[in-house]
């Protein structure tokens, strides 16, 4: 005789999670899918950068107000020996350079002070000028450039590149701070390419990852390369893993001041002479 079971009823089943199977073991479990495991990213140095002396300045234009007045003594003493005279700041003009400035056998410019000149971007950002006192040094001026990188190393591989930085002098005023600011203190500079204007330059304060890249850069005097973006930042660079990617070029300068209006900053070759020439100009007129 055969028996008849009354088959059993199953319990609902819910629409978000689903019986567990040999294949899917414990799929009722949780819903959620696993979180992948962040990539590793390399850690950002530690700044060490040494503030640069708070009294330099003070005492470098202390140090042409004395120039200036021992100058005026000797215009107002009679003239005993034609022959002295003092060495002149600016250098001269038309000396085997192509107009460039007199430079010495080792390429230095006479009478000049080195600094550290150091342009970076990513390659489709506005380049940046760093300057230091010396390639530890926290910058003491950081000029942003209205060209992107990757177009200025490009202009970097003609024969001479000018860069000329304008600025207009505030008018005389009454008050005891008004129209004494710095030459390299001044905000906003109109910026000129080899002769052609390329928009403005401004003035600003270094970031975090402004300073970031100085720090990995701290032991590099000269050369240039690309820093990776895991470490200085993507920079909101639209695409392409190259284009977050930093560019960077760094070189000693030979820094002239003509005057209170007038700076330059010529770049010095490792190699000499040879090679091509980066000169920048700043001018308040």
């Amino acid at each position: 005789m055969l028996h008849y079971t009354m088959p059993q009823t199953s319990p609902p089943m819910s629409p978000l999670s689903a019986p567990a199977t040999p294949r899917t073991p414990g799929a009722g479990a949780s819903t959620e899918a696993p979180q992948q495991p962040a990539s590793p990213r390399t850690p950002r140095p530690a700044i060490t950068l040494t503030a640069p002396p708070s009294n330099k300045r003070r005492r470098r234009g202390a140090a042409r107000s004395s120039l200036r007045a021992v100058r005026a003594l000797f215009r107002s003493l009679p003239i005993l020996a034609p022959a002295c005279r003092f060495p002149g700041v600016i250098p001269r003009h038309g000396g085997g350079g192509g107009g460039g400035a007199s430079r010495g056998h080792d390429g230095h410019v006479s009478g000049a002070s080195r600094t550290t000149g150091t342009l970076f971007g990513h390659r489709r950002a506005r380049v940046t000028l760093a300057v230091q006192e010396t390639p530890g040094s926290v910058p003491i001026l950081l000029l942003e450039l209205a060209m992107q990188t990757g177009r200025f190393m490009q202009e970097m591989g003609a024969e001479h590149l000018r860069v000329a930085l304008e600025c207009e002098k505030k008018p005389p005023g009454g008050g005891a701070g008004i129209g004494r600011t710095s030459l390299l203190d001044e905000p906003l500079w109109t910026a000129y390419v080899n002769g052609r204007k390329i928009g403005y330059a401004v003035r600003r304060e270094p970031t975090e990852d402004d300073l970031t890249v100085m720090q990995i850069l701290r032991t590099v005097s000269a050369g240039a390369g690309v820093l990776p973006a895991d470490v200085v930042g993507g920079g909101g660079a639209p695409e392409g893993q190259e284009a977050f990617d930093l560019a960077y070029m760094r070189a000693y300068f030979d820094r002239v001041v003509g005057s209170r209006d007038s700076e330059s900053f010529y770049m010095l070759n490792p190699d000499g002479n040879n090679g091509p020439e980066l000169s920048i100009f700043f001018i308040r007129i």
